[in-house]
């Protein structure tokens, strides 16, 4: 009975696909052209209808240079495509030599929303880059040149540290889940359940037909926060938390999905960077959790923690329903 409330309690992320529209990953697609940059930039239209000047404020928060030389516009347009809900902005940039490199900056998560994420694909002569930017990344360099196999595990598996552990969500979840381990068998066996479904998830999804909506992600996503914490605080002696973890492990898989769905990158890299960086925090929270416990002074401050992290994740949840 008790195991059938808490998967039932599970599904109420999905009342976050009831509420607002689907929230999608920004595109944009550079070519040079030797001295030359063509950019076009495609928003969708419920992103861009909260930004006061979408046809100035979007563009200019993707700059371009190169070699230390800032590219100079020299016309744009922007306007509005109701078939594929979009807000198009196409621009053209001039350098004063040909252009063998490419310096990225972008910060549209400021005029758009603080969790945005923009994928840049680049062609130049042939040769193809890319790069994904969001609020913990917002600088690349593009190379245009056939890396090493070296060089694509590196960067991708970066990538993968980033999406994995980077945001405040995947932070405090991971933290919850060291809560929710009693101890040190208990948490290998949630954190492998965890990481298998995850990582199941990310590779499959795209079988499935479905692309979900980013809202419905991390809904669900900072539900998880606050369902571990309740397992900690309300039910102590609750068992089977391993297939809890599992549960959970598949909202948060389905958050890398979208990564790999709408990047080139290698799921055995991508996923392996992600794997590592949260197993290593995973391992230190826990270090760090079983000395404090050590003292006793300090287990009123770890109850304090648990219920800072229920309060997060159902603050960020409703959040999430509302906007």
């Amino acid at each position: 009975m008790w195991l059938s409330a808490r998967l039932a309690f599970l599904a109420l992320p999905a009342a976050a696909f009831l509420h607002g529209h689907v929230i999608s990953m920004s595109n944009g697609y550079a070519s040079v052209r030797g001295d030359h940059l063509d950019f076009v930039l495609n928003v969708p239209l419920y992103e861009a209808a909260h930004t006061p000047h979408p046809d100035r404020d979007l563009i200019d928060h993707i700059r371009f240079s190169s070699r230390g030389e800032t590219a100079r516009m020299i016309q744009k347009s922007c306007h509005e495509d109701s078939v594929q809900g979009m807000y198009v902005c196409a621009a053209e940039y001039v350098f004063s030599r040909p252009i063998d490199r490419l310096d990225v900056n972008c910060t549209l998560y400021q005029v758009t929303v603080p969790n945005h994420v923009h994928m840049l694909r680049a062609e130049n002569n042939g040769k193809h880059d890319q790069a994904i930017f969001d609020y913990t990344f917002t600088d690349a360099m593009l190379r245009f040149r056939p890396p090493t196999v070296l060089e694509v595990a590196v960067q991708q598996g970066f990538e993968g540290i980033l999406r994995g552990v980077a945001g405040p969500l995947q932070l405090l979840f991971l933290i919850a889940l060291v809560f929710a381990g009693r101890n040190g068998k208990e948490l290998s066996l949630m954190a492998v359940t965890f990481l298998v479904v995850e990582f199941g998830v990310a590779i499959f999804a795209g079988h499935w037909n479905w692309q979900p909506p980013v809202r419905f992600v991390e809904a669900a996503m900072a539900l998880s926060i606050a369902y571990l914490a309740v397992e900690v605080l309300f039910l102590p002696q609750g068992g089977m938390r391993w297939l809890i973890a599992g549960v959970l492990g598949g909202f948060f898989g389905l958050s890398l999905y979208l990564v790999l769905a709408g990047s080139d990158f290698r799921a055995s890299y991508f996923l392996g960077g992600a794997a590592l960086a949260q197993t290593a925090l995973i391992a230190l929270f826990w270090l760090v959790l079983v000395l404090f416990r050590a003292r006793r002074a300090l287990t009123r401050l770890v109850q304090v923690c648990e219920g800072l992290l229920l309060l997060a994740g159902m603050v960020w949840f409703f959040l999430r329903l509302r906007s």
